[in-house]
C-alpha cells in the first residue's frame, strides 16, 4: 500500500488511521503535509502535564517523534518498506503549561535507506519555542513471502 503525496488525502485519513494510538489519546492533528514538511497541533492538556503544571519533555519528545515518524511515510510504499526510529535527541529551551503546540518538521536529509527531520515545538499563543529534536527513521525493508 503506497502513501499518496495528496495533503488532501492525509488531512482526511489521519485521525482514522491514528485510531487507538498516542496520536489520538494526546489529540494530536495533522494541519499541513508536503514533500518537505509536516505540521502537527497538540492542546496542552493535564495529560500532557508533568506533576509542576507544565508541558511535558517527554510528550514533547513524543510529539516530535510523531511528526517525523508520519511524514517519514509521505509518499512510500508501506508494503515494502516502513519507517522506523532509530534515533531522536532534543533540546528543551522553554517552557508552557497552557494553550496548544505545533510541531513543525522538515527533512534534512532524505535517502533510500533513511530520512532526519528537524522539528520544532512552538507554542502556538507566542510563537516561541518550546523544544527542537532531531530525529532519524530507518526505512525497514519487509521480507516478501518466498514462493
Amino acid at each position: 500500500m503506497a502513501f499518496p503525496k495528496d495533503e488532501g488525502q492525509w488531512l482526511a485519513g489521519f485521525d482514522r488511521i491514528h485510531k487507538n494510538t498516542a496520536v489520538e489519546f494526546f489529540d494530536i492533528t495533522l494541519d499541513a503535509i508536503d514533500d518537505d514538511k509536516i505540521e502537527l497541533l497538540m492542546p496542552i492538556r493535564d495529560k500532557t502535564r508533568q506533576p509542576f503544571g507544565l508541558l511535558h519533555g517527554g510528550v514533547s519528545m513524543m510529539l516530535a517523534e510523531t511528526a517525523a515518524s508520519v511524514h517519514a511515510t509521505w509518499g512510500i510504499d508501506v508494503s515494502e518498506k516502513v519507517p522506523v526510529g532509530i534515533e531522536i535527541n532534543g533540546s528543551h529551551v522553554r517552557s508552557a503549561s497552557e494553550g496548544a503546540v505545533r510541531a513543525v518538521g522538515r527533512v534534512v536529509r532524505r535517502s533510500r535507506s533513511m530520512v532526519v527531520h528537524l522539528v520544532e515545538i512552538i507554542h502556538e499563543d507566542t510563537g516561541k519555542m518550546l523544544c527542537s529534536a532531531r530525529v532519524t527513521n530507518y526505512y525497514k525493508p519487509l521480507r516478501k513471502e518466498e514462493e
